[in-house]
């Protein structure tokens, strides 16, 4: 059994990880999922949040956000086709604050469903971002 799987973290605009990793935590449409060497062969959507990746002799994770997209799992190699994919030291707190407060004004000023979902996945995009960032800090502690 093998202790590594290739994986590839890519958006529309770059590639944004390449390498070998030990597993991988990424947010799935059905909840969190733990991606390990030799998983079972898997396609789903996944909703904004993050993807965590666990990098053979690295001291700890590192995180990337992601808006959404697909994973596709195969026994040997991985792929991450994001939407929008943004490494978690390169997020932008304030501006997350900022999108977060909007969102939630929208929510509670709507008018008609259409503004309201998209106020509400654009809360769930800040969300994520500040999950990002909030664990990055983790690790530089």
């Amino acid at each position: 059994m093998a202790a590594t799987f290739q994986l590839a973290v890519v958006s529309a605009e770059q590639q944004l990880f390449s390498g070998v990793v030990n597993k991988i935590r990424i947010t799935g449409i059905q909840g969190e999922l733990g991606i390990y060497p030799n998983h079972a062969p898997l396609l789903t959507a996944i909703k904004p949040g993050m993807v965590a990746l666990s990098i053979p002799h690295a001291p700890e994770e590192r995180f990337i956000y992601l808006s959404g997209g697909v994973l596709e799992v195969q026994p040997w190699m991985v792929t991450v086709l994001a939407d929008t994919a943004i490494r978690g030291e390169e997020l932008d707190e304030a501006r997350a604050l900022q999108a977060k407060q909007q969102a939630e004004q929208q929510i509670h000023h709507f008018h008609g469903d259409r503004s309201y979902a998209q106020a509400t996945a654009e809360l769930a995009k800040a969300l994520a971002q500040l999950r990002v960032i909030e664990l990055v800090k983790k690790t530089r502690q």
